[in-house]
């Protein structure tokens, strides 16, 4: 199973594209260890910026027909790395070929994405930066693979 980041905007380079590409890379390097195909970050345009429905359009164009679809939303469920973990391991025993987590642009998510989500997951009830989103998600993927791998990295 692949999991793959796909979010509107391109960072720019910086400590945000810096440390995301840093735990995806991380991540990757476990990922064939514990029965995952990889982790990737895919950056789609929605222009023009602020088109909530190009944006959506943008992101379902990246996600694969059978994908897992999880939209990082402030209104989603807050979700503990170890559960992040769980659900992981179970969509790849389940056989699913790829989860997707969709980061929207800065307006938010349009009703049709959202309507088409899986699940619906936030970091807190924060507004967090989309550039930090995506080095947070970055790090509970990598975190995610270390669990899977029994890895003293995440502790209780």
């Amino acid at each position: 199973m692949r999991l793959l980041i796909v979010a509107v905007g391109r960072l720019k380079a910086g400590p945000e594209a810096d440390l995301t590409a840093d735990y995806v890379a991380r991540a990757q390097a476990i990922a064939r260890g514990i029965g995952l195909k990889g982790v990737e970050l895919v950056e789609v345009e929605g222009r023009p910026a602020g088109d909530a429905r190009r944006e959506a359009a943008a992101l379902l164009k990246a996600t694969p027909d059978d994908a897992v679809k999880i939209l990082l939303d402030e209104r989603g469920e807050a979700i503990a790395s170890r559960q992040i973990a769980e659900k992981i391991a179970a969509w790849r025993d389940q056989g699913r070929g790829t989860a997707v987590f969709w980061i929207g642009g800065a307006d938010g998510a349009a009703q049709g994405l959202k309507d088409q989500a899986d699940e619906k997951w936030a970091f807190g009830r924060q507004t967090w930066p989309h550039r930090l989103v995506r080095a947070m998600l970055a790090e509970q993927l990598y975190r995610a693979s270390t669990l899977l791998s029994h890895s003293p990295y995440h502790r209780d």
